[in-house]
């Protein structure tokens, strides 16, 4: 039997007894499944604290699967800790920690991942777009877009859990996993990884809370955690209680609470601050914020009223003017994004300035068009072109310092209009386009 076919019987069964919690699961889990887990791997992933990779794990590849299958299942295998290391955040100058588990561990939170799954499809509410299969970032900006119009929202709560896969409570997390699952052999590996320890300069901490440090398991631990704190909590006892209509949209701990009314959006404002206190979570004072995001006043001889903003996953959500003149709710990069982006091509091409134009002019296109692809949607186009001037810019700059002789624009627009021509902007998502 494939690992589909496991996946939608145990959806099957999830479905039929929902609400309950499943005591047998993990003989779905053999070698069958083992090796489509290590399929999933990616190749390019350094080693973890054993240094083993992923070529020498394949080497031997069915003797080793069956090896750690064995040992997951009779209680005797044994979490490693993380290897921690550092990477360059932004424009290079900031570092971001991430975690390295072992081929091992990755092996096992995978194939545990692919048991989980489909029973918490079946309880996931469908305004949860993060990490979930057929879910996209891009789902998730559509859905909010069209429920302001739909749900007259005038009033925004934009949240900002502080370090949210750093605090989430062990204990809570536990709680809400036996809900669901009670079967011994995959809670009891959950409780080994949580408990791992981090590999840092050559001492290794435990810590009491936060999700596994780099592991496949983290993005649905913590889609767990968020469906009973937030998710349940705000469509089944504060929806029904508000005077009007209201709307949530979360992508991992990226969460926008949208309210029809003022009364209703600062009652919940009041009290989300002690419902995430209460499973160990705190909102960042700063960050967290109500907005008002009703639909700006006529415009009249002293001008229009004040415009109200938000952001959510990179993109801006506004109130402009469209085509034909009619007040519209637009989105457009996030100002700090677009800076971050910029940074990002500044670096590179500083650090690239030497190569071959034919590799910079590769590079450059490809980084250009996957920037279009998340951002090209429809009403961004200003925002798209200002990347690529701004690219171009950048580009010109560091290759007017490859010699002594500088780079006239004369010279510049000549490469790029003919041989080195820079991808141009383009909207990947429209609107207008036709759905299937």
């Amino acid at each position: 039997m494939n690992v589909l076919t496991k996946q939608d019987r145990i959806a099957t069964i999830a479905k039929k007894y929902r609400g309950e919690s499943l005591v047998s699961l993990h003989h779905h889990i053999d070698l069958c499944c083992m090796k489509e887990a290590f399929k999933g791997l990616k190749g390019g992933t350094s080693p973890g604290v054993d240094g083993q990779t992923l070529a020498m794990y394949e080497e031997n590849l069915e003797d080793n699967l069956q090896d750690l299958l064995q040992r997951a299942k009779s209680g005797s295998y044994i979490a490693p800790p993380v290897k921690r290391v550092y990477i360059p955040k932004g424009n290079g100058r900031e570092q971001r920690p991430i975690g390295i588990p072992t081929v091992e561990d990755r092996i096992m939170q995978r194939a545990v991942l692919q048991v989980l799954d489909p029973v918490f499809e079946q309880d996931f509410f469908d305004f949860s777009y993060g990490f979930r299969r057929g879910k996209s970032q891009h789902d998730a900006v559509d859905y909010l877009w069209k429920q302001i119009y739909q749900q007259n929202i005038g009033w925004v709560i934009d949240l900002d859990i502080r370090k949210f896969f750093d605090t989430m409570n062990h204990q809570h997390l536990r709680r809400f996993l036996r809900q669901r699952v009670c079967d011994g052999v995959i809670t009891r590996l959950i409780g080994k990884w949580l408990k791992a320890g981090i590999l840092e300069e050559g001492s290794i901490s435990y810590r009491d809370e936060g999700s596994p440090q780099g592991g496949v398991i983290s993005p649905l631990l913590s889609n767990i955690y968020l469906h009973e704190v937030l998710d349940k909590w705000f469509a089944n006892e504060i929806i029904p209680l508000l005077k009007g209509r209201a709307i949530i949209v979360r992508f991992a701990d990226d969460c926008v609470l949208g309210f029809e009314c003022q009364a209703d959006a600062e009652r919940v404002f009041k009290v989300l601050p002690k419902r995430f206190a209460k499973f160990g979570l705190q909102l960042h004072p700063d960050k967290t914020q109500l907005i008002p995001f009703s639909k700006p006043p006529q415009v009249s001889k002293q001008g229009t009223g004040k415009r109200c903003s938000f952001n959510f996953l990179g993109f801006t959500f506004y109130w402009g003017k469209s085509r034909k003149g009619h007040w519209i709710v637009m989105r457009k990069t996030a100002k700090d994004r677009l800076q971050r982006s910029i940074s990002r091509i500044n670096h590179w091409c500083k650090l690239h300035r030497h190569d071959s134009y034919t590799y910079q002019h590769k590079m450059l296109n490809a980084k250009l068009r996957g920037h279009y692809y998340y951002y090209g949607v429809t009403g961004n186009s200003r925002s798209l072109k200002a990347f690529y001037r701004l690219v171009t810019l950048c580009w010109k700059k560091w290759l007017s310092r490859r010699t002594n002789r500088n780079l006239t624009w004369v010279r510049f627009i000549s490469l790029i209009s003919s041989k080195f021509a820079l991808a141009k902007p383009k909207i990947y998502h429209s609107i207008y386009a036709a759905k299937p």
